[in-house]
C-alpha cells in the first residue's frame, strides 16, 4: 500500500469515529476503544485465540500498531508459550528484561476478510451502543424529579412512548390521566420519578398522575412556590377528577391561597389546562393537625374533631345535612383529606354523636348506681359532672366533689367510701377468678398488673411469667390488619382499645422478660432513657415568651419588662387569631 493510500485510511477511520461519536451524544476516545477491540478480536481470529493480541489506535494521527505481548516468568514456572516467555530466553533477547515485564512483539497489518469484518462491526456497534445506553442513564438519572417534556412516539396497550430527543420515556397506564388520550406526534410534559438500568438500555419512567407533577407546575407556574415564599407542603390526588393540595407562606404579608389562585383564577387554571380539567382545593395547610384536618374536609363544615394520636386516627363530627358533602362523590372528599393529612378519618354525623353520647351517658349512670348503691338523679349528675369509671371516684381528690353543686364534705366522704368498696369486691372477685383460670401469684407481682388485667391474661392462656414474657405489645393493645374488603379493620388485644398505650405494653412485657430471666435488667432501664428523651416536649409560644422574660433577670428595667409583655401579648394575640384547639377543633 503505498503512502497516500495509508495516509487516507488512517483519516477515515477519525472521521468515522468522530462522526459516530457526534451521532450517539458520546466520547470519541470509546468508539476508538469500541474499534481498537474489533481489530484485536479478527486478530486473534488469524494467529490464535491463546495469544494475548493487542491493537492501539492513535486519536492524533489515526496509525494503527498491532502487538502480541508475552509475560516474563521464572523458567520453572513456565506454562504457556503463547502468552509467557522463560527468563532465560528473554535474556538472550534483551538483557535488561526482568521477570514481570512483558515483551511486545509487533505483528504486520493484514486485510480483514468477510467473516472477520463483519464480527468488527459487531463488536464496534455492540460497545457504541453500551455507551449510548449508559450516556442516556447518566443523563436522566440526575434529572429525577425535574418535569421533562417530549413527542409522543406511539401508543402501546394504553402506554405511552415518548421520544425524549436522546432517549425514549414511557407514560404506563396507570401513571397517565384516565380518560386523556394521545396521539402521535402530540407533545406532552411529564414528571420524570425513576430511571432504571436494564439490559436493552435505561427506562426511563414519566408520571402524570403522580402528586408530585402537580407540585412541580404549580412551581412553575406560582413565582411564590418556585422562590420558596409558599410551600406546598401536601397534596393528593384522584388524576383527572380531583386534587387537594396544603399551602403555606413564609411571608405573612403573602396570602398562600390567593397567590396560587392567581388574578381571576389565572395561576390555577394554567395547572387545571394542563391537568385535562382536573378541579383543585388549595387548602391553607396549618401546624396543629385538628384545624389542617378541618381545613381538608372543605367545603363540608365541621362541629367537633377528636384525636387518636397513637394510631393517627380521628373522628370527625359533621352536620348531618354536611354528612354528604365531606364524604364527596363516591367517598372522594374524604379520601383525598385523608391523604392530604396522613390521618385516617372516620365520619360522624352529629346525630350519631349524640346517640352515642347518650349510651354512654346511660351505661355509666347505670354503673354508678350499682357501684354506689345511688338513686338514678345522683348517678346521673356524677356522669354529667364528667366522672367516667368508678375509680376517678373512688381516688379523686375531696375538693372536686365539693365544687358540685349540693355535695359538701360528708356527701364526698361517703361515696368515696362505697366506690373503695366497690372496687375492693370487684378485685376480690377477679383475684378468685384468676386462680380459677391458673394465672400464678407471679403474674401479679408485674408492675402494673391488676386482678381485671390478670384474669383477660387466664382467659387467653396466659398464666406464667413465660407466658406474659412471650407476648408482644400488640396482643395486649389490639392491632389493625386488611380487612375483606382491603380497608383496615381493628383486632381486639387482651385490653380493649385505648386501655393501655403501646409503649406502655411494650415496657411491660419487657419488665415480664426481665422477671422471667430472659433478659439483663439494664435493658429496661436503657428504653426507660430512650423513653424520656423522646417525651421532652416542644416548647409552646407562651413558654417562649415566659422564658424570654425569665432571661431578662430580676434587674432588667421598667422598659425592657413592657416590651417583653407587649411581646407576649403579640404571641397570645397571634396563637388566637390563628385558631386553637379549642376554638378552631375541639379535641377530646
Amino acid at each position: 500500500m503505498n503512502t497516500i493510500g495509508v495516509s487516507a485510511n488512517r483519516l477515515e477511520i477519525l472521521q468515522i469515529a468522530k462522526a459516530v461519536a457526534e451521532e450517539k451524544a458520546i466520547d470519541q476516545t470509546i468508539v476508538i476503544e469500541a474499534m481498537q477491540e474489533a481489530i484485536e478480536k479478527a486478530a486473534k481470529a488469524k494467529y490464535g485465540q491463546e495469544h494475548d493480541i493487542r491493537a492501539k489506535i492513535d486519536e492524533q494521527t489515526g496509525e494503527q500498531t498491532l502487538w502480541r505481548i508475552q509475560t516474563v516468568v521464572p523458567d520453572d514456572e513456565f506454562e504457556d508459550e503463547s502468552k509467557q516467555l522463560r527468563l532465560s530466553e528473554a535474556k538472550k533477547i534483551d538483557d535488561s528484561l526482568e521477570v514481570g515485564d512483558e515483551l511486545k512483539d509487533e505483528l504486520p497489518p493484514f486485510d480483514f476478510g468477510r467473516v472477520a469484518a463483519q464480527t468488527a462491526k459487531q463488536v464496534i456497534m455492540q460497545k457504541v451502543r453500551d455507551a449510548e445506553r449508559e450516556r442516556q442513564y447518566n443523563e436522566y438519572k440526575d434529572r429525577v424529579g425535574e418535569i421533562i417534556s417530549g413527542v409522543v412516539k406511539r401508543v402501546e396497550y394504553g402506554h405511552v412512548i415518548v421520544d425524549l430527543g436522546r432517549a425514549e420515556g414511557i407514560i404506563r397506564r396507570n401513571d397517565g390521566i384516565p380518560r386523556e388520550n394521545f396521539q402521535t406526534n402530540d407533545r406532552v410534559r411529564a414528571y420524570l420519578y425513576k430511571v432504571s438500568r436494564e439490559t436493552k438500555g435505561p427506562q426511563i419512567f414519566l408520571s402524570r398522575s403522580a402528586p408530585d407533577f402537580m407540585v412541580k407546575l404549580f412551581a412553575q407556574e406560582v413565582p411564590e412556590v418556585y422562590e420558596g415564599v409558599i410551600e406546598i407542603k401536601a397534596c393528593a390526588r384522584d388524576a383527572g377528577s380531583r386534587a387537594k393540595i396544603g399551602v403555606i407562606s413564609n411571608d405573612s404579608s403573602i396570602d398562600p391561597v390567593g397567590a396560587c389562585v392567581g388574578m381571576r383564577g389565572a395561576r390555577v387554571q394554567a395547572v387545571v389546562g394542563e391537568l385535562s380539567g382536573e378541579k383543585i382545593d388549595i387548602i391553607p395547610w396549618n401546624y396543629d393537625d385538628a384545624t389542617f384536618i378541618v381545613n381538608a374536609l372543605q367545603p363540608a363544615e365541621v362541629s367537633k374533631v377528636v384525636l387518636d394520636e397513637e394510631e393517627r386516627r380521628v373522628e370527625v363530627v359533621v352536620a348531618d345535612d354536611q354528612f354528604p358533602l365531606a364524604i364527596g362523590r363516591r367517598g372522594q372528599n374524604v379520601r383525598l383529606a385523608s391523604q392530604l393529612t396522613g390521618w385516617q378519618i372516620d365520619l360522624v354525623t352529629e346525630s350519631a354523636d349524640s346517640e352515642r353520647y347518650q349510651r354512654e351517658f346511660q351505661e355509666r349512670t347505670d354503673l354508678f348506681m350499682k357501684a354506689l348503691d345511688a338513686d338514678e338523679t345522683l348517678a346521673q349528675l356524677l356522669a354529667s359532672e364528667g366522672f367516667e369509671t368508678v375509680e376517678e371516684i373512688a381516688y379523686v381528690a375531696s375538693e372536686d366533689f365539693i365544687t358540685i353543686e349540693g355535695f359538701d364534705e360528708d356527701v364526698a366522704a361517703e361515696l368515696q367510701e362505697r366506690a373503695r368498696e366497690y372496687l375492693d369486691r370487684v378485685a376480690a372477685e377477679n383475684d378468685a377468678k384468676r386462680k380459677e383460670l391458673g394465672v400464678e401469684d407471679a403474674v401479679m407481682e408485674l408492675e402494673g398488673m391488676t386482678p381485671s388485667f390478670a384474669v383477660r391474661l387466664g382467659e387467653e392462656g396466659v398464666q406464667t411469667l413465660d407466658d406474659v414474657a412471650g407476648l408482644v405489645p400488640d396482643d395486649i393493645t389490639g392491632w389493625r390488619e386488611p380487612g375483606p374488603d382491603g380497608k383496615p379493620v381493628w383486632v381486639e388485644g387482651i385490653l380493649k382499645k385505648g386501655e393501655m398505650r403501646k409503649d406502655d405494653a411494650q415496657m411491660f412485657v419487657m419488665k415480664a422478660r426481665v422477671a422471667a430471666g430472659w433478659v439483663e435488667p439494664d435493658t429496661v432501664e436503657k428504653m426507660l432513657a430512650e423513653k424520656a428523651e423522646e417525651e421532652v416536649p416542644e416548647l409552646t409560644e407562651e413558654e417562649r415568651a415566659l422564658l424570654a422574660l425569665g432571661d431578662l433577670g430580676s434587674n432588667a428595667s421598667d422598659e425592657a419588662v413592657d416590651e417583653a409583655l407587649e411581646e407576649l401579648e403579640f404571641d397570645l394575640e397571634a396563637l388566637s387569631a390563628e385558631g386553637g384547639d379549642d376554638e378552631a377543633a375541639p379535641k377530646e
